[in-house]
């Protein structure tokens, strides 16, 4: 399974949007369970965006790991098929005691030109990982192999990955803040505010490091709002 790629414009777009200010424009539009919580990135300096994959590990139980979890199973064919400007999302129900993946699984997503891999599990070789140079969140780091707390189940499905459901084909977006995923039909629309919002955030602080209280400039009001519109709309 492969989605469509972003356009170059809106991958550009969400790059420049910081993920707090795409929080606030999808708040606007009602939509406050978008973040993926509990995980942080090995890379804090690398901005992601990307189209969503999914990956679902369920509770180990030994039975169930023997048909499931032994030979190419769901994470290994997950691994294998992500594409370029794909995010991986892998639900471990919060689970930070074992590992979802390690510095193999990473070095094989990142051949295959995916953007990142976001799981709310832990990450064993954690420090291979991070060499390997491709940007992961997860809960932080564990040695021990999948099968002590997961069972590799199923991919390309809806799931659950910090507390928020992410669809195959969101689009995810990643930065030192946090995870955010975005409705595709919202994309756009989300990417254009947010940087309106930030380029005006811009000008509220040259002026606060003027000296002006924020009473009024933060948010502006009709006053400030009429005086930053004359600014901006000057040649």
């Amino acid at each position: 399974m492969t989605a469509a790629p972003l356009a170059p414009e809106l991958r550009e777009k969400l790059r420049r949007a910081p993920v707090a200010a795409l929080s606030a424009q999808l708040r606007r539009h009602g939509l406050d369970n978008v973040t993926i919580d509990g995980v942080r990135p090995l890379l804090p300096d690398r901005k992601v965006v990307g189209i969503a994959r999914t990956l679902r590990f369920l509770p180990n139980r030994e039975d169930l790991f023997h048909s499931h979890g032994r030979g190419y199973n769901a994470q290994k064919r997950a691994f294998d098929t992500v594409g370029e400007g794909e995010v991986l999302v892998i639900e471990a129900r919060g689970e930070p005691g074992s590992g979802t993946l390690g510095d193999i699984l990473a070095l094989r997503a990142h051949a295959r030109g995916a953007a990142a891999i976001v799981t709310d599990g832990g990450v064993r070789d954690i420090e291979a990982v991070t060499a390997v140079g491709i940007p992961v969140y997860a809960v932080g780091a564990h040695p021990a192999v999948l099968g002590r707390r997961h069972i590799p189940w199923d991919a390309d499905l809806a799931i659950a990955c910090g507390g928020a459901t992410v669809v195959p084909g969101d689009i995810v977006v990643g930065d030192a803040d946090g995870v955010i995923v975005i409705p595709p039909a919202l994309a756009q629309e989300v990417a254009d505010t947010a940087l309106a919002q930030e380029d005006a955030d811009a000008w509220i602080a040259e002026q606060v490091r003027a000296g002006h209280p924020v009473d009024g400039l933060f948010p502006m009001n009709a006053t400030w709002r009429e005086r930053y519109d004359a600014e901006r709309a000057r040649p």
